[in-house]
């Protein structure tokens, strides 16, 4: 099951990943939250150095740790 997070609005957002490369080769993940699971990109747990914050609009978002 996909990490799910539950808004102030009391909607679930579930967490997803899609694999991108840079024009110089480089893999990373862009994360993203959606209403719906994606079961080829759902993510099963919060990436490390990763924490969640809400929007003003009450889409959550993940932010880097410094």
């Amino acid at each position: 099951m996909a990490f799910s997070k539950v808004n102030s609005k009391g909607t679930t957002y579930y967490l997803h990943a899609n694999e991108r490369e840079t024009k110089a080769g480089k893999k990373y993940f862009m994360y993203f939250f959606a209403r719906d699971v994606r079961p080829d990109k759902e993510v099963e747990e919060l990436p490390e150095g990763y924490e969640i914050i809400e929007m003003k609009t009450g889409l959550p978002a993940l932010k880097k740790l410094k």
